[in-house]
């Protein structure tokens, strides 16, 4: 079992008053997570999905709560969107059960926070679980063994049953596209059209590193820019994909208000858009970098807390910048190159305005950039 980074920081906040509410989507490992958090500790296990949990829970008054829970000290939740009212419950348990834990987690950030929000508002320790990082996996394979897999991460990605069953990654992923892209985003949202969501879908995905147009995807799949735009914030609540803006300060020809949109995972962008060819045959390979990198970036802020602001740079003139942060008065900036053997060096305007801290990011020097 690979041992995830956020293990250490929930058991600090146990017993802390407050509800512990784990964020992620589905297959990540959130409850071998909890259960691992758990482990030797009697608790009480409840699944959301189970129509009687759920409808047990969402009827329940304090007293009933209260013989719900019995004598365990730990309660753990799964699947919390799918009960009704549970953000009230959660607040009964908080308030008026003292010495329990509560634990929830749930695959929807938009109906858990909904839920959530107003009733536990200073009341909840909320934390976001993501596919195994690049530090996760290196630390439970060992430093060269996870070298020797990098290209089968670039094409297959980091979701724990991908890792652990190695020459079945294709139906493994197969299973978890077509299980959670297409059947239960789409019964979270009520929707009936898979087929839109998956040209959306593939849209995103053979522009990953280029602006996206939502016009462009509208005109594309045959619906209107609205329809596009609420897809998209879909499937990034969903956490399939997520976006990036644009940066600009000081300089007038900066673009302010474009984004990029990246996915979470390579393996299910690769599903997506159907490809497993080796990196070496790919003419994609420095999209599927800029990717990976940029992925694993995000996992390593959310899981060290970190107060970096992260953005891509571009001007009208085409110069542009892969990656950079802003943490507080300070910028840094990343260009990705999967071949080491290119020269990079940033724009003159964008060095002489901003004086930032620079890295090329190739496959000799990653683990810099992720750990």
């Amino acid at each position: 079992m690979i041992i995830r980074a956020l293990t250490s920081r929930l058991k600090d906040k146990l017993h802390k008053g407050k509800v512990i509410v784990l964020i992620g989507p589905r297959q990540v490992g959130k409850t071998t997570m909890i259960n691992n958090l758990l482990e030797n500790t009697p608790y009480l296990f409840l699944d959301g999905d189970d129509s009687v949990v759920a409808e047990t829970l969402a009827s329940a008054n304090t007293e009933t709560l209260k013989s719900i829970i019995g004598s365990y000290k730990y309660v753990f939740i799964d699947e919390v969107q799918r009960i009704p009212n549970i953000g009230l419950k959660l607040k009964i348990m908080v308030d008026q059960i003292k010495d329990v834990q509560v634990i929830v987690s749930g695959s929807s950030a938009f109906d858990i926070n909904h839920a959530t929000q107003e009733p536990l508002t200073g009341r909840k320790f909320e934390y976001h679980l993501f596919p195994i990082s690049w530090q996760e996996f290196e630390n439970n394979v060992g430093y060269i063994k996870a070298q020797q897999q990098l290209e089968l991460r670039l094409l297959y990605g980091m979701y724990p049953d991908v890792i652990n069953n190695f020459g079945e990654e294709y139906e493994v992923l197969k299973n978890l596209v077509s299980s959670y892209l297409y059947k239960d985003i789409l019964a979270l949202a009520g929707i009936r059209k898979s087929e839109v969501l998956e040209k959306i879908l593939q849209a995103l995905a053979m522009q990953i590193g280029s602006e996206v147009s939502y016009n462009e995807i509208a005109q594309l799949v045959g619906i209107d820019k609205n329809t596009v735009n609420n897809y998209i914030d879909l499937l990034e609540k969903s956490f399939v994909i997520f976006r990036l803006n644009s940066f600009s300060k000081n300089l007038r020809n900066e673009i302010k208000a474009n984004k990029k949109i990246y996915f979470y995972d390579n393996g299910v962008r690769n599903m997506v858009i159907g490809n497993f060819n080796s990196i070496a045959l790919r003419q994609d390979k420095g999209a599927l970098w800029e990717n990976f990198l940029i992925a694993e970036r995000f996992k390593k802020l959310a899981y060290s807390q970190s107060t970096a602001k992260p953005y891509f740079w571009r001007t009208t003139q085409q110069q542009e910048i892969d990656y950079l942060e802003t943490n507080a008065d300070a910028i840094s900036a990343f260009e990705f190159k999967w071949s080491a053997t290119k020269k990079v060096k940033l724009p003159n305007s964008f060095k002489e305005a901003y004086q930032p801290d620079f890295l090329a990011v190739t496959k000799e020097n990653f683990r810099e950039f992720l750990k």
